[in-house]
């Protein structure tokens, strides 16, 4: 199946910030990402590849980064990713001998995976209600999938601790907090502070009668590390990616300019002990 973006005849939403709750959030989102999935493919395809495990806009790939553990040590783990997309971490997992699992709430994202191939089970579902017995997996995984959308986080983090077994890792990467105290803007524009760090408010763009067509939720560093602690987990690392001097992308408001004065993506190290 070949992409084929497909045109929106809507009006451009109005951006805000606003209350979003766990139904709507959900909502927007998976109709955004049904309706964007094709021109996000086509436009970062490329620079995510078909198999390869790319944490973020940076770059870091999970070869060099190791996060999940050394690649040897994947051969026989049953992994969940989280928000998979077209499943290209999913596919790099296999290719180490892992048995991976891809999980995404779009219809449209999934069709992709299919599109690129591959054996890699795929699966439709909430990540607040992951269809999955107790003690499922090996470890778990989420490159900007799910928890910067999502009202509750907790919620999420407390089904993927259920889904892994004792001794189980789950590793996701997210939107830097810093980050939301500046302008969405890779240029000069990006780099003054505009708004409070400390203020949790979502961001929301909705249609004319004021419905969420896009959810993004902040957390700051404290509450991320609250929400993984409240949710079972212990917290072992959080690394912060230094954007390379190779990659001379702009990817929405990440950039080589911004990359080397603020950072831009935040990895969650955890353990189901």
């Amino acid at each position: 199946m070949e992409p084929i973006i497909q045109e929106s005849e809507l009006p451009e939403p109005e951006a805000t910030r606003r209350d979003a709750n766990v139904t709507e959030s959900s909502r927007a989102n998976r109709g955004w990402w049904d309706r964007n999935a094709d021109e996000y493919q086509i436009e970062h395809g490329t620079f995510l590849g078909d198999d390869r495990f790319v944490w973020g806009p940076e770059g870091l790939d999970e070869v060099e980064a190791e996060l999940l553990g050394p690649p040897e040590s994947l051969k026989g783990k049953d992994v969940l990713e989280i928000g998979a997309g077209a499943a290209q971490c999913s596919r790099w997992l296999l290719t180490q001998g892992a048995r991976p699992v891809a999980l995404d709430l779009s219809h449209r994202q999934l069709q992709h995976a299919l599109r690129i191939g591959g054996t890699v089970p795929l699966v439709q579902a909430d990540a607040g209600v992951l269809p999955f017995k107790d003690g499922s997996f090996d470890l778990a995984c989420s490159a900007y999938g799910a928890l910067p959308f999502v009202a509750e986080p907790v919620l999420v983090l407390k089904e993927v601790h259920r889904v892994l077994r004792p001794g189980g890792r789950f590793v996701f990467s997210a939107t830097h907090p810093f980050r939301w105290a500046f302008p969405d803007e890779p240029g000069p524009e990006g780099l003054s502070v505009a708004a409070s760090y400390f203020d949790r408010t979502p961001y929301v763009e909705q249609d004319d009668q004021g419905n969420a067509v896009y959810v993004e939720h902040h957390r700051t560093i404290g509450d991320r590390v609250r929400d993984i602690v409240a949710a079972g987990f212990r917290l072992v690392d959080i690394a912060e990616p230094e954007w390379p001097a190779w990659n001379t992308q702009e990817w929405g408001g990440w950039s080589p300019l911004r990359g080397n004065l603020i950072p831009g993506t935040a990895i969650y190290v955890c353990v189901r002990d």
